[in-house]
């Protein structure tokens, strides 16, 4: 698998990415991923199935050292002591010592950075977690957790496809050497109907969706596209194996507005 290096860690590039994923579905597809070649498996607190998530990544076979596992803590859960807290129910859903990457979910708007960034740091310190970073944050958020953090951070996992410019956020991210994550990579199946995307498939006998993977990709991002079909998860790897002219590229590009996203903090579940 094909990584994304980023402030010393190596991040596979495509990983599964398991929001509204539930019970046995989402162990089977976890399970189903890995024994197709993942190394990468993205949950959350939020998502309610880390518990399935450790089970797939038992069933599989595939040792414990070559699987990357990203959690999250919610942002009601961003205090000192309640951010340690929720990190060790997580690794005990998971049955897990450790996780490959922590990240803040969402920012919250009562618990300033100023207290959070130092408990995220030491959830790294303390071993709980291999590596640090931050989800939804915006160029000024992404500034300030810089500012903050005495380990290095390691992403900025955000909704990033096609159809939505995130220029500014990459250009942040870059300037600090902080890879990007993107999730809803192919927004929400909306990528799998746009006549653009269609058309750069059929040069390269490729669906559309894995077009918009492939762009996201060359962009420099790691994508975690969800799934609950285990016949989309090859599909999903047909996105490693082509290469996007720079003029294809260019086409895409064109797709991107500032409107664009699917995925909003006020879509978002109540913070409590």
């Amino acid at each position: 698998m094909q990584v994304v290096e980023t402030n010393g860690a190596q991040i596979p590039v495509i990983g599964l990415g398991t929001w509204d994923l539930r019970g046995r579905v989402c162990a089977r597809v976890v399970e189903q991923a890995l024994r197709l070649g993942y190394r990468h498996i993205d949950t959350a607190e939020m998502y309610d199935n880390e518990r399935e998530v450790g089970e797939g990544l038992r069933a599989s076979g595939v040792k414990r050292q070559d699987v990357f596992v990203t959690t999250k803590i919610w942002p009601s859960h961003l205090a000192p002591l309640e951010l340690e807290r929720a990190t060790k129910e997580s690794l005990a859903r998971l049955r897990l010592t450790e996780v490959d990457l922590l990240l803040i979910h969402w920012p919250s708007p009562k618990i300033p950075l100023s207290e959070t960034i130092p408990a995220l740091c030491k959830m790294k310190t303390a071993g709980f977690a291999k590596n640090i970073g931050v989800s939804n944050f915006t160029t000024t958020l992404l500034d300030e957790a810089v500012r903050l953090s005495t380990e290095p951070l390691i992403t900025d996992q955000i909704e990033w496809h096609p159809f939505l410019d995130q220029s500014k956020v990459r250009a942040a991210c870059a300037k600090y050497g902080i890879a990007i994550t993107a999730y809803s990579p192919i927004a929400k199946g909306k990528a799998a109907g746009d006549k653009e995307l269609k058309l750069i498939g059929l040069h390269h006998r490729k669906t559309a969706a894995q077009v918009c993977l492939r762009y996201l990709i060359q962009e420099g991002a790691i994508v975690i596209p969800r799934t609950s079909k285990v016949e989309r998860l090859s599909e999903n790897l047909g996105a490693l194996d082509f290469t996007l002219d720079e003029a294809e590229m260019d086409e895409v590009r064109k797709l991107a507005s500032p409107g664009g996203r699917m995925v909003t903090m006020g879509s978002a579940p109540d913070w409590d």
